[in-house]
């Protein structure tokens, strides 16, 4: 068996992150609710602590897009977000967010199916059309044009529920790019999560 390379010793990335004492109330809270609510530390967590006044912020935001009032359920968000992590071949957030997919669906084998090709799943004509624009936000959004906001419409989506796709794609191709240029990999954890019953 292989020895493990530097990045594989170093989860957090190819950037020290800071040490935990160093880290103000907020972030420390946060550290701390997370463990609570999925049993670990995601590593991008620790890696984020870099600038903990952004990771607070960012934390916060990720949340209410991801689980906020929305016109669209917290499974399609992140339908959205494992196609644009597949996109980007973002490891970390494809591994995470593929398992809380596989979570909200109580489905591994449609989760997988997104995560590997979304345009082989089996989707209805509004699910498909939603995550092809999420793709075509992601490879190219100078291509955008008011035909796919009207294309989304005439299959049931309101103009929220079309902000709340585009705001989705654009956070997780914020969050994708942060996770692949710091070299963050996922925790080992995710990769059994919700396979099992």
């Amino acid at each position: 068996m292989p020895s493990p390379s530097d990045h594989e010793a170093n989860p957090f990335g190819w950037l020290s992150p800071p040490d935990p004492a160093t880290l103000d109330a907020d972030a420390l809270a946060l550290f701390e609710k997370a463990r609570a609510n999925v049993g670990f530390l995601p590593n991008v967590f620790a890696a984020y602590a870099m600038r903990p006044e952004h990771m607070v912020r960012w934390i916060k935001h990720f949340n209410i897009i991801l689980r906020g009032a929305s016109g669209l359920s917290p499974a399609e968000r992140e339908m959205i977000g494992v196609v644009v992590s597949a996109e980007n071949r973002c490891l970390y957030c494809l591994v995470g967010h593929g398992a809380e997919l596989r979570r909200l669906t109580g489905d591994p084998i449609f989760a997988d199916q997104l995560s590997y090709d979304y345009r082989r799943a089996p989707l209805d004509e509004r699910t498909r059309a939603m995550l092809d624009y999420a793709v075509k936000i992601t490879r190219s959004p100078v291509e955008c044009t008011q035909a796919d906001i009207e294309h989304l419409r005439n299959l049931g989506f309101s103009d929220c529920d079309i902000f709340d796709i585009i705001e989705t794609a654009a956070m997780f191709n914020f969050t994708n790019r942060l996770a692949s240029a710091t070299g963050i990999l996922p925790n080992a954890e995710y990769y059994s999560q919700g396979r099992t019953s």
